[in-house]
Protein backbone atom coordinates (compact mmCIF):
# COMPACT_ATOMS: atom_id res chain seq x y z
CA UNK A 1 0.00 0.00 0.00
CA UNK A 2 2.75 2.44 1.14
CA UNK A 3 5.05 1.21 -1.95
CA UNK A 4 2.15 1.96 -4.36
CA UNK A 5 1.34 5.46 -3.25
CA UNK A 6 4.75 6.13 -3.84
CA UNK A 7 4.97 4.59 -6.98
CA UNK A 8 2.03 6.26 -8.51
CA UNK A 9 3.09 10.19 -7.25
CA UNK A 10 6.89 9.09 -8.55
CA UNK A 11 6.62 6.58 -11.85
CA UNK A 12 3.08 5.95 -13.18
CA UNK A 13 5.23 2.58 -15.14
CA UNK A 14 6.28 1.51 -12.25
CA UNK A 15 2.78 1.30 -10.27
CA UNK A 16 0.88 -0.22 -12.88
CA UNK A 17 3.66 -3.00 -12.84
CA UNK A 18 3.63 -2.98 -9.15
CA UNK A 19 -0.15 -3.15 -8.96
CA UNK A 20 -0.38 -6.05 -11.29
CA UNK A 21 2.35 -7.81 -9.33
CA UNK A 22 -0.18 -7.26 -5.84
CA UNK A 23 -3.25 -8.62 -8.18
CA UNK A 24 -1.33 -11.97 -9.12
CA UNK A 25 -0.63 -12.34 -5.40
CA UNK A 26 -4.10 -11.81 -4.21
CA UNK A 27 -4.61 -14.42 -7.20
CA UNK A 28 -1.73 -16.80 -5.91
CA UNK A 29 -3.20 -16.82 -1.99
CA UNK A 30 -7.05 -17.69 -3.73
CA UNK A 31 -8.27 -14.43 -2.95
CA UNK A 32 -8.48 -15.04 0.89
CA UNK A 33 -7.51 -12.66 3.33
CA UNK A 34 -6.38 -14.65 5.85
CA UNK A 35 -3.73 -16.51 3.74
CA UNK A 36 -2.72 -13.09 2.71
CA UNK A 37 -2.37 -12.51 6.59
CA UNK A 38 -0.49 -15.35 7.18
CA UNK A 39 1.62 -16.14 4.20
CA UNK A 40 2.58 -12.23 2.96
CA UNK A 41 1.62 -9.68 4.75
CA UNK A 42 3.01 -11.09 8.20
CA UNK A 43 6.16 -10.60 6.55
CA UNK A 44 6.10 -6.84 6.01
CA UNK A 45 5.91 -6.53 10.09
CA UNK A 46 3.38 -4.26 10.19
CA UNK A 47 1.88 -2.87 13.62
CA UNK A 48 -1.53 -1.74 14.95
CA UNK A 49 -2.95 1.18 12.92
CA UNK A 50 -0.29 0.38 9.92
CA UNK A 51 -1.54 -3.51 10.16
CA UNK A 52 -5.01 -2.43 10.00
CA UNK A 53 -4.33 -0.26 7.25
CA UNK A 54 -2.17 -2.72 4.68
CA UNK A 55 -4.82 -5.11 5.50
CA UNK A 56 -7.44 -3.08 4.67
CA UNK A 57 -6.25 -2.27 1.36
CA UNK A 58 -5.91 -5.69 0.44
CA UNK A 59 -9.13 -6.38 1.52
CA UNK A 60 -10.26 -3.93 -0.52
CA UNK A 61 -8.42 -5.07 -4.15
CA UNK A 62 -9.56 -8.47 -3.18
CA UNK A 63 -13.57 -7.44 -3.00
CA UNK A 64 -12.36 -4.99 -6.12
CA UNK A 65 -11.55 -8.26 -7.96
CA UNK A 66 -13.89 -10.16 -7.31
CA UNK A 67 -16.71 -7.44 -8.11
CA UNK A 68 -15.10 -6.87 -11.91
CA UNK A 69 -14.50 -10.31 -12.37
CA UNK A 70 -10.98 -10.52 -12.19
CA UNK A 71 -10.49 -12.94 -9.77
CA UNK A 72 -8.34 -15.39 -12.27
CA UNK A 73 -7.05 -13.24 -14.76
CA UNK A 74 -7.23 -9.15 -16.09
CA UNK A 75 -6.41 -5.85 -14.48
CA UNK A 76 -8.66 -3.86 -12.19
CA UNK A 77 -10.67 -1.31 -13.74
CA UNK A 78 -8.87 1.82 -12.03
CA UNK A 79 -4.90 0.14 -13.27
CA UNK A 80 -7.06 -0.29 -16.70
CA UNK A 81 -7.68 3.30 -16.60
CA UNK A 82 -4.64 4.29 -15.60
CA UNK A 83 -3.43 2.84 -19.04
CA UNK A 84 -6.67 4.68 -20.79
CA UNK A 85 -4.94 7.64 -19.56
CA UNK A 86 -1.33 7.00 -20.47
CA UNK A 87 -2.62 6.02 -24.36
CA UNK A 88 -4.79 9.56 -24.22
CA UNK A 89 -0.96 11.52 -23.13
CA UNK A 90 0.85 9.39 -25.27
CA UNK A 91 -1.41 10.66 -28.14
CA UNK A 92 -1.82 14.01 -27.21
CA UNK A 93 2.72 13.79 -26.90
CA UNK A 94 2.79 12.43 -30.72
CA UNK A 95 0.38 15.07 -32.37
CA UNK A 96 2.76 18.07 -31.04
CA UNK A 97 5.75 19.03 -32.44
CA UNK A 98 7.09 20.35 -29.50
CA UNK A 99 7.36 17.13 -27.82
CA UNK A 100 10.34 16.10 -30.28
CA UNK A 101 12.14 14.26 -27.58
CA UNK A 102 9.03 11.67 -26.84
CA UNK A 103 7.93 11.06 -30.59
CA UNK A 104 12.09 9.96 -31.73
CA UNK A 105 11.97 8.26 -28.59
CA UNK A 106 8.17 6.93 -29.59
CA UNK A 107 9.61 6.22 -32.87
CA UNK A 108 12.56 4.21 -31.48
CA UNK A 109 10.90 1.44 -29.71
CA UNK A 110 7.68 1.28 -32.28
CA UNK A 111 9.61 -1.89 -34.35
CA UNK A 112 9.96 -3.54 -30.78
CA UNK A 113 5.84 -2.98 -30.10
CA UNK A 114 5.25 -4.29 -33.47
CA UNK A 115 7.21 -7.12 -32.52
CA UNK A 116 5.45 -8.12 -28.97
CA UNK A 117 1.92 -6.99 -30.50
CA UNK A 118 2.79 -9.65 -33.27
CA UNK A 119 3.69 -12.57 -30.95
CA UNK A 120 0.92 -11.86 -28.98
CA UNK A 121 -1.26 -12.26 -31.75
CA UNK A 122 0.20 -15.55 -32.97
CA UNK A 123 -0.37 -16.76 -29.44
CA UNK A 124 -3.72 -16.08 -29.44
CA UNK A 125 -4.01 -13.50 -26.96
CA UNK A 126 -6.87 -10.43 -27.60
CA UNK A 127 -5.26 -7.21 -29.09
CA UNK A 128 -4.15 -4.51 -26.49
CA UNK A 129 -2.94 -1.26 -27.25
CA UNK A 130 1.02 0.10 -27.78
CA UNK A 131 1.31 1.04 -23.71
CA UNK A 132 -0.53 -1.94 -22.11
CA UNK A 133 2.07 -4.09 -24.70
CA UNK A 134 4.67 -2.41 -23.45
CA UNK A 135 3.72 -2.75 -19.78
CA UNK A 136 3.04 -6.66 -20.25
CA UNK A 137 6.33 -6.58 -21.90
CA UNK A 138 8.21 -5.29 -18.63
CA UNK A 139 5.67 -7.04 -16.62
CA UNK A 140 6.28 -10.84 -18.07
CA UNK A 141 10.35 -9.48 -17.91
CA UNK A 142 9.85 -9.29 -14.16
CA UNK A 143 8.45 -12.12 -13.53
CA UNK A 144 10.95 -14.08 -15.64
CA UNK A 145 13.47 -12.67 -13.62
CA UNK A 146 11.58 -13.38 -10.34
CA UNK A 147 11.67 -16.93 -11.72
CA UNK A 148 15.28 -17.13 -12.21
CA UNK A 149 15.00 -17.74 -15.66
CA UNK A 150 17.48 -16.25 -18.74
CA UNK A 151 16.19 -14.30 -21.52
CA UNK A 152 17.89 -13.56 -24.27
CA UNK A 153 20.55 -10.29 -25.28
CA UNK A 154 18.37 -8.88 -27.73
CA UNK A 155 15.07 -9.32 -25.64
CA UNK A 156 16.81 -7.49 -22.98
CA UNK A 157 18.31 -4.96 -24.77
CA UNK A 158 14.63 -4.56 -26.52
CA UNK A 159 12.85 -4.40 -23.03
CA UNK A 160 15.42 -1.86 -21.89
CA UNK A 161 14.75 0.56 -24.24
CA UNK A 162 11.37 0.21 -24.02
CA UNK A 163 11.55 0.45 -20.03
CA UNK A 164 13.51 4.12 -20.85
CA UNK A 165 10.27 4.90 -22.94
CA UNK A 166 7.80 4.15 -20.39
CA UNK A 167 10.09 5.64 -17.77
CA UNK A 168 9.80 8.71 -20.31
CA UNK A 169 6.14 8.89 -20.65
CA UNK A 170 6.12 8.38 -16.73
CA UNK A 171 7.85 11.06 -16.64
CA UNK A 172 5.52 13.87 -18.70
CA UNK A 173 2.60 12.02 -17.23
CA UNK A 174 3.97 13.39 -13.36
CA UNK A 175 4.67 16.55 -15.08
CA UNK A 176 0.98 16.72 -16.70
CA UNK A 177 -0.55 16.21 -12.63
CA UNK A 178 1.22 18.96 -11.25
CA UNK A 179 0.38 21.09 -13.90
CA UNK A 180 3.92 21.60 -15.32
CA UNK A 181 3.18 20.46 -19.05
CA UNK A 182 2.27 23.06 -21.98
CA UNK A 183 0.82 21.68 -24.99
CA UNK A 184 0.79 25.11 -26.52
Amino acid sequence: MYISERLRENNIAEYLLYMWQVEDIIRANGLDIERLREGYLSQFGAEGEQKEQLEGWYEQLIAMMREEGVEKKGHLQINKNIIIMLTDLHLRLLRTPKFADYSAAYYHILPFIVELRAKNRQGGEEEKDEMETCLDALYGLMLLHLQGKKVSGDTELALAEVAKFMALLSNYYKKEKAGELDFD
